[in-house]
């Protein structure tokens, strides 16, 4: 499967339910959840006591909005980037989301997701 020849639609259609998954279990703070997608190499990087310390201290993380805007792909190496606009629905202000898709095992996986 090539994920950089798809197109943003179709992308789109991947990277959407991924992304509104993240919020769900974000605002949840359900770790299994939250990690269910993510590469081998996220995976690793995202053990459940830092996550859940962000949870505590970033109240943004725990208050995403349902409704996100999707701004446009960045296809690089293996990788497509997927940026939204998304809101809090306690943390005033817009913030960027990053959700970086890759392919491990014939499987889309979450190689990066981050809020700015």
């Amino acid at each position: 499967m090539n994920l950089l020849e798809k197109t943003d639609e179709e992308i789109l259609k991947i990277a959407n339910p991924l992304w509104d998954e993240l919020v769900k279990y974000s605002n949840n703070k359900d770790y299994g959840g939250f990690t269910k997608n993510f590469s081998a190499q996220m995976l690793y990087g995202a053990n459940e006591i830092e996550i859940s310390k962000q949870w505590t201290n970033n109240k943004l993380l725990t208050s995403l909005s349902k409704q996100r805007e999707f701004y446009g792909c960045l296809r690089r190496n293996n990788y497509v980037t997927v940026l939204y606009k998304q809101t809090s629905d306690e943390v005033p202000g817009e913030f960027l989301g990053r959700l970086v898709l890759g392919v491990e095992d014939d499987k889309i996986k979450i190689f990066g997701a981050t809020i700015f």
